[in-house]
């Protein structure tokens, strides 16, 4: 499998999140800005993707009040995500946002935001009115950054961090969707090694596909395969457990998750009754399938005892 299919799942992911806004799951003004209208999706599709947005962003919520935002964001994988300028817009921006992706992922959302009054406007105000320096398919300002890194190398990636500012001894989270499946195993347990290995606090959000070995999951499996995508990753999707484990096993403190089904069950009563009345929903077993096969995780280490072990649904 090429880097190139990899690279075109973000699209696929973006696409899905447009299409999920346009039917008013919720609200994203600077999507559009970033990908093309796709192909209209399947109601459980977009519930699919509201319990992911709604799910990753509680939980970095958490992390933001819990270091009063005088943290550090590293979005690994980060495609055409629009979290920043959202953090921005409701003033709980942390002191350093950093995303990496490939180089050519990198250079196209460059571009977008060079050539998009909105996007740049948002970075500058960030930064005080400070224009940011766009080259090499990277953007660097004093508190946004858009950065190229394969994270299989784990010298590069390191080097790409550094470059941008991150500072190993500060709260750092770390957010990760559909990311560690598509590394070797080997690849993604050195990378998730070397981060509890030198950050002091430290959260991972890690948003992935579980149960991959019954039926459904085959089935999931052999849809990607007919697009040449391979799963290099898949033995840590096989169960929540497994998906702990991979945290627990390189030094990480502790390791919670479950699945989106459990995630969307979370969800307040007038928010459920809100998004339940947007579609008309043929098969709610589909939907309740899908759920149960993607998860939330989330791992900590906590040296300097924030409480990140309480960072939870329903808490």
């Amino acid at each position: 499998m090429g880097d190139e299919v990899i690279q075109a799942t973000n699209d696929d992911a973006a696409m899905c999140k447009r299409f999920a806004v346009q039917q008013g799951y919720w609200s994203d003004p600077y999507l559009p800005l970033l990908i093309r209208s796709g192909d209209r999706k399947a109601p459980e599709i977009n519930r699919g993707y509201y319990v992911r947005t709604h799910g990753l962003k509680t939980l970095m919520h958490q992390f933001l009040e819990k270091t009063k935002c005088a943290c550090q964001i590293v979005n690994l994988g980060a495609g055409f995500d629009t979290t920043f300028w959202q953090l921005n817009d409701e003033g709980k921006l942390p002191d350093v946002y950093v995303e990496l992706d490939f180089r050519a992922v990198t250079s196209r959302k460059c571009q977008s935001v060079r050539v998009r009054p909105k996007l740049l406007e948002g970075v500058q105000a960030a930064n005080k009115g400070q224009a940011p320096l766009i080259e090499d398919a990277e953007l660097h300002s004093a508190r946004y950054h858009i950065t190229w890194a394969d994270m299989r190398n784990i010298e590069e990636f390191e080097s790409k961090l550094t470059k941008a500012g991150i500072d190993k001894s500060k709260p750092t989270l770390f957010v990760a969707e559909c990311v560690l499946v598509y590394l070797p195993t080997d690849k993604s347990s050195t990378l998730l090694k070397w981060i509890a290995t030198n950050f002091q606090s430290a959260l991972f959000l890690n948003f992935e596909q579980i149960n991959l070995k019954d039926r459904f999951g085959q089935v999931m499996i052999d849809n990607l395969r007919r697009r040449q995508c391979d799963l290099a990753g898949a033995d840590a999707c096989e169960s929540l457990q497994t998906q702990k484990d991979r945290f627990l096993s390189v030094g990480w403190e502790g390791a919670e998750g479950i699945d989106t089904q459990a995630v969307y069950n979370s969800l307040p009563a007038d928010d459920i009754y809100r998004i339940e009345r947007l579609e008309f929903l043929d098969e709610a077993e589909l939907l309740h399938q899908l759920l149960q096969h993607y998860c939330i995780t989330w791992a900590w280490k906590d040296s300097t005892n924030l409480g990140l072990s309480s960072v939870g649904f329903g808490r």
